[in-house]
């Protein structure tokens, strides 16, 4: 007697499938970190600096401190070295040996210490453990290279790694490494565009009074007292000119 199939228990089967990918949507969620610059606390680590101060706030806290000049995307950085520069006060930047600050608009949108040998976070494991507990993170930072952590967040990036004889930190204005890219690609696209209507100017011969456009070139060199340079051919007709010939 041939036994009757059973339907499958569709609803049980999936259940266990449907509670494991929302354990693992769940998890994801919880590994990101949704903390924004604007909600992290002031912390005695970092030294009465934070993102987004002025200039003019940098120099208060550090009157030594000298700005380079503001490049053509509205960048501008400077650097401090207490071990090295006596007229610093040391004693409120205990174990810090140099100190890194970029600048976009006049406002702090990155942020690097590089630590010596006697402060007291003196291991990467240490330092994140630490900071984060400072300014209250969350756990989901990640490994870096070889020896460094790095925390990924709303608007802002932080790297801890080994530099020399300590611990180094960088936070960054991922806001401001975006606005800067734009920037960049905008400089970009209108120096494209500037060499191609270069490129493209009409050049026309005085003494023959011809000119010749783009992708026509004159069966004889011009000589330079005679080559005269047009932005369009209505330009150079304008100017008494006519089509070479020998042009199309």
């Amino acid at each position: 007697m041939i036994g009757r199939c059973r339907k499958p228990m569709r609803g049980k089967s999936l259940a266990p499938l449907l509670i494991l990918l929302c354990a693992v949507s769940v998890c994801a969620q919880e590994n990101k970190c949704s903390l924004k610059l604007s909600e992290l606390p002031d912390a005695p680590e970092l030294f009465g600096f934070r993102m987004g101060m002025s200039a003019v706030q940098l120099k208060q806290r550090v009157p030594q401190v000298f700005f380079g000049r503001v490049d053509d995307f509205g960048m501008s950085k400077t650097s401090i070295s207490p071990d090295f520069d006596p007229q610093i006060d040391k004693a409120s930047l205990a174990g810090i040996r140099t100190a890194s600050f970029d600048f976009l608009d006049g406002r702090l949108t990155s942020l690097w210490f590089g630590f010596d040998g006697s402060f007291g976070w003196k291991t990467v494991p240490d330092f994140v453990s630490g900071i984060s507990r400072s300014l209250n993170l969350p756990d989901t930072w990640k490994p870096w290279k070889l020896r460094g952590q790095q925390l990924n967040c709303a608007d802002f990036q932080m790297t801890v790694s080994i530099v020399a004889e300590g611990p180094s930190f960088h936070i960054i204005d991922k806001t401001a490494e975006l606005t800067v890219t734009a920037r960049r690609e905008a400089k970009e696209e209108q120096d494209a565009a500037v060499e191609e209507a270069e490129s493209s100017e009409i050049v026309a011969d005085t003494r023959a009074r011809v000119y010749y456009q783009e992708g026509c070139t004159p069966t004889q060199e011009i000589r330079e007292k005679d080559r005269v340079v047009f932005k369009t051919k209505e330009e150079a007709e304008k100017a008494g000119y006519k089509l070479a010939k020998n042009c199309p």
